[in-house]
């Protein structure tokens, strides 16, 4: 793999990541990718998910070779299925809000799936003050804000079953970027929903999956079914995150569409 000599400085202090569990490499890797994406964001978006796509694959080869992994910024291979460990990354998510600084709602995401559960996991924050939140330090839910539901969406493509959402729960929304930063919104108490349809890969939900599930929040399907990783095809165009005592109404009012 080539790195170019920015990357390379940061790929210098590698070799002491072997030595870290699993939730301590995924939120160190996560750090690490985010500080540099701060750096280097003159440089585009492009640019940024390039390096920091070098540097996780770095990263997770010097520190776990025995490990496959899938980003969205690498070529695939089936070789993956055949191993219980799979990291699963996406070293930018929202290159669109990256690309509009001083936007905060981007992130990077390390999960690491096995046997097709997203098991831990790390989505820095780095724009937000450097903010990682991991399944090492479960996040501490707060409590719900009294009024309407709170529902996250994109800012720029709302999925189709928001207005269903809208009347169903009487709620109000929240507009906001990169998929991680709205399930993270959630985790951190400023939303209480986030539902998406219509287009998503493994790597958009992993991480984020990994630590609202370890904060206590509902995850699954739209359906309600369970959210498998590490599949032949990385699709997975649903998502629900939500507080766990709101799961069962915004559950029923997805199936009522």
């Amino acid at each position: 793999m080539s790195t170019s000599p920015t990357s390379a400085a940061n790929l210098a202090g590698l070799g002491g990541l072997a030595d870290l569990d699993d939730h301590s490499l995924a939120a160190a890797l996560a750090v690490q990718a985010g500080t540099h994406l701060v750096a280097i964001r003159d440089q585009g978006g492009a640019e940024g998910d390039r390096q920091s796509n070098e540097l996780l694959l770095a990263g997770l080869a010097a520190a776990r070779p025995a490990d496959a992994v899938l980003s969205e910024e690498s070529a695939d291979s089936p070789e993956r299925l055949q191993r219980e460990r799979v990291w699963i990354v996406d070293p930018l998510d929202g290159t669109r809000e990256y690309g509009e600084p001083p936007r905060e709602d981007w992130a990077v995401h390390v999960a690491l799936a096995v046997g097709g559960r997203a098991v831990l996991g790390a989505v820095a924050l780095p724009a937000a003050g450097g903010l990682v939140l991991h399944t090492g330090e479960p996040p501490v839910l707060p409590p719900r804000q009294p009024g309407p539901v709170r529902l996250v969406v994109s800012r720029t493509r709302p999925p189709a079953c928001v207005d269903h959402l809208l009347s169903r729960l009487d709620a109000t929304l929240v507009p906001m970027g990169s998929a991680g930063a709205k399930a993270m919104a959630v985790v951190r108490g400023e939303a209480d929903v986030y539902a998406h349809s219509g287009g998503q890969y493994e790597w958009d939900s992993a991480a984020p999956v990994a630590v609202a599930a370890a904060a206590g929040l509902h995850t699954s399907r739209l359906d309600g079914s369970p959210l498998v990783y590490n599949q032949a095809n990385p699709y997975l165009p649903d998502l629900l995150i939500c507080r766990p005592e709101l799961a069962e109404d915004v559950l029923a009012a997805l199936a009522d569409q």
